[in-house]
Formats: C-alpha cells, sequence, structure tokens
C-alpha cells in the first residue's frame, strides 16, 4: 500500500533544492511513503521525537511495528538524521525545513505511519 499524503501540494522540485525553508507548512508534500521505505519511516519519527516535534508516547507503538517490518532496519539512520526517502525515490530534508514545516511533515510522517501498520 502506497500513501500519498491528503491535502498538500506538490514539492517535488523543491524538496531536493534546499528551497523547502521558503514553503509554508500548508504547502508541503512529501515522498511516497509504503512499507518497502518502512524503517527510514521509523528513522524520521526518531527524528521528530528528538527535536520535539512528536511525543515519544505517540510514536513509540507505530515505530516499533514498523521496524519489525524491515530486516536490519533499512534506511533507520538516515531517517533519524532527518532525511525522508520516499518508495519514489524522492527524498525531503527536515534539517533544511523551518520549525513549522518540519512539525507538520513530522505529523504527516505519523499519520503515514499508522495507516501502514
Amino acid at each position: 500500500m502506497k500513501v500519498h499524503l491528503p491535502g498538500l501540494l506538490a514539492l517535488a522540485v523543491l524538496a531536493g533544492s534546499g528551497c523547502a525553508s521558503s514553503v509554508p507548512a500548508a504547502a508541503l508534500v512529501l515522498p511516497v511513503l509504503d512499507s518497502s521505505v518502512a524503517g527510514n519511516i521509523a528513522g524520521t519519527l526518531e527524528y521528530c521525537v528528538k527535536n520535539n516535534y512528536l511525543s515519544a508516547d505517540a510514536v513509540s507503538g507505530v515505530k516499533d511495528r514498523l521496524l519489525e517490518k524491515v530486516p536490519g532496519q533499512g534506511g533507520f539512520d538516515k531517517g533519524e538524521g532527518g532525511l525522508l526517502t520516499g518508495s519514489d525515490g524522492k527524498t525531503f530534508d527536515l534539517k533544511g525545513a523551518t520549525s513549522d514545516v518540519r512539525r507538520k511533515a513530522c505529523q504527516q510522517v505519523l499519520g503515514a505511519a499508522g495507516s501502514l501498520i
């Protein structure tokens, strides 16, 4: 199952250009997320918790269940470093975005993760 995050505009060009910081949170679009990138999603959730964009309580069960699907935690380290990678090959660097954009992205990733487990 692929998850396209609802209510978001195309940001494919900006996501890789370093311009994400100038994009309002309402216009955020993330890479396509599915079970093939579950490790990266779990790592991204960890990034969101460590940077106080999501609570540990909200993330813990979801993250653990995602990691059960991934042998060797593929992509976890990149996600934990703030680089969200989709199954479509697109990436979104959370570190290069504004705080509001990072918060919105974290909420969207958590929602997508919940639909994958």
